[in-house]
């Protein structure tokens, strides 16, 4: 398989950077790559659309980098390859499992292949821009559906399956390598990574990589990420918790089978335990008294409580904003202090915005309506908003220069930001509560790996252990210091599983 990268120096092709004549004495290239596969199972299921996952694989990869000087140092991402997510569809759980490792393992390979000096803004930018696109599109083409054999039996409505990647999986998978690469900046310059975008190491502003929307007045000329970031950001977020569409509610749904491992299983236990005020109700989407009766159960549980917030979730299985809007319309009519509380509502509509062009408006009308699976980069959160959305939930699964560019588009354009979790464990939640720290949210930070698999993070919970229990309802970031992420990897007792590929010269 082939891998078209640019020439050192950056291509000025169409969507590329403007060239530059030679590398600054800040930047940086890669100069190898590792990746690991860390397995961590769930303790109860979490459902996601027609899916729940039981499993799931968290890649964490290493970028070694290379100043012009010749100065080196090593940075480390994570992000958990779930499956049901990124790929929904008919095909084999593990067909798609295997195919995310494999294509993780080519995106190493490509970034050692990469040339040119950079900042982690410009090289990720080039990478999402030009070399991700081909190399998935190769992936596609290679003959890999002798891996996809036969769908799975019982999908609901007997979708065909699709041997193609979707763009939301090959973003996952390149996620690790993109925190890496923002890791490893911070770490060579012995500064946090947010202390890295300001003009001192990125020159170049926002209209090297942003467009403004049409007739909105707004221009990234002479702008910054600084600009878009909070200062100081927070040390202490509020922590949403996420109602599964599996989890029990009352003592009568008990089945027996739950896990006795010390963990809570209702949800009025996870409330009085962790001090929550925030709760994220997963809905079907398909069956509107279901989901209806599911907000009222869920808020008849927390408000006695003390849970002041609610958002709605409808797992992108919506067709019509006529289903939300009639469910937002009974609320207000029925229960208006849950439809009060309900802070916005999550991605009702399918993932790919550019082929459901549906006008939303009649839903962010009643109210704040967020994108979530679909903001890939800030070309689609420009769509968004045309067709009616008012927020953006980011996600570092997407990448931290996708986020970036993301968060600076919409807050420059008047639309929230939230961050949401993609049941972060491990390194995977420093990044992911740091990017909330950072760009501001409505409200706090979604976080529920301690809901699903607690037990994975233990050693990174030694020394962080404010970011892997919520106390009174919110995580601490008061751990999280010194170059990079601020992981802290050196005091960390994990032991990791042997390096499933290594390319270049890595150092870890």
């Amino acid at each position: 398989m082939s891998v078209e990268v640019p020439p050192s120096g950056f291509n000025a092709l169409p969507g590329w950077l403007t060239p530059r004549p030679q590398a600054r004495s800040t930047d940086i290239r890669v100069v190898g790559a590792a990746v690991h596969f860390l397995p961590v199972h769930t303790r109860v299921p979490l459902k996601f659309g027609i899916e729940a996952v039981t499993y799931v694989t968290c890649a964490r990869v290493s970028l070694s980098v290379e100043g012009t000087s010749g100065k080196r140092a090593t940075g480390w991402g994570e992000t958990p390859l779930s499956v049901q997510w990124v790929w929904p569809g008919s095909l084999p759980y593990e067909s798609r499992h295997r195919a995310l490792k494999l294509f993780t393992e080519l995106i190493a390979n490509a970034w050692v292949q990469f040339p040119g000096f950079g900042h982690p803004m410009e090289l990720g930018y080039e990478f999402l821009e030009r070399v991700l696109p081909r190399l998935l599109s190769d992936f596609n083409d290679s003959g890999l559906a002798e891996l996809f054999s036969s769908p799975a039996a019982g999908v609901a409505g007997g979708a065909e399956p699709s041997p193609l990647m979707p763009w939301l999986a090959a973003l996952v998978c390149a996620s690790a390598f993109d925190l890496a690469l923002h890791d490893a900046y911070g770490r060579f310059h012995e500064r946090p990574t947010f202390q890295t975008y300001g003009s001192e190491f990125l020159p170049r502003d926002l209209s090297a990589f942003l467009k403004p929307a049409e007739g909105s007045g707004v221009s990234f000329a002479g702008r910054t990420i600084p600009e878009f970031l909070q200062h100081p950001p927070s040390t202490s977020l509020p922590a949403w918790h996420l109602v599964g569409g599996l989890d029990p509610l009352a003592p009568a749904e008990l089945t027996g089978n739950e896990p006795q491992d010390g963990y809570p299983v209702l949800l009025s236990d996870w409330i009085q335990r962790d001090g929550l005020t925030c709760l994220k109700v997963k809905l079907r989407g398909t069956d509107a008294p279901w989901d209806f009766e599911r907000m009222v159960t869920v808020a008849s549980i927390g408000f006695p409580l003390g849970v002041t917030h609610l958002t709605a979730d409808f797992n992108c299985t919506v067709r019509d904003p006529a289903y939300v809007c009639d469910i937002l319309d009974r609320l207000r009519r029925d229960h208006p202090r849950i439809f009060d509380t309900l802070l916005y509502v999550e991605q009702p509509f399918p993932y790919e915005l550019e082929r459901n062009r549906i006008d939303v408006h009649s839903v962010s009308q009643r109210r704040p309506l967020f994108l979530d699976e679909s903001a890939h980069d800030w070309r689609v959160v420009r769509l968004g908003r045309e067709l009616g959305w008012t927020g953006v939930a980011l996600k570092t699964c997407k990448t931290q220069t996708g986020a970036l560019l993301s968060a600076a588009w919409a807050r420059a354009h008047g639309m929230q930001l939230m961050v949401q979790d993609l049941t972060n464990p491990m390194l995977a939640q420093v990044s992911h509560c740091a990017l909330a720290a950072h760009v501001g949210t409505i409200m706090g930070v979604e976080t529920n790996a301690s809901q699903f698999y607690p037990e994975a993070s233990l050693p990174e919970a030694a020394v962080h252990p404010g970011l892997y229990s919520r106390r009174n309802g919110r995580v601490d970031l008061s751990t999280v210091r010194g170059p990079g992420f601020g992981y802290r990897l050196e005091e960390i007792q994990r032991t990791l599983p042997e390096a499933a590929v290594v390319f270049g010269e890595n150092e870890t």
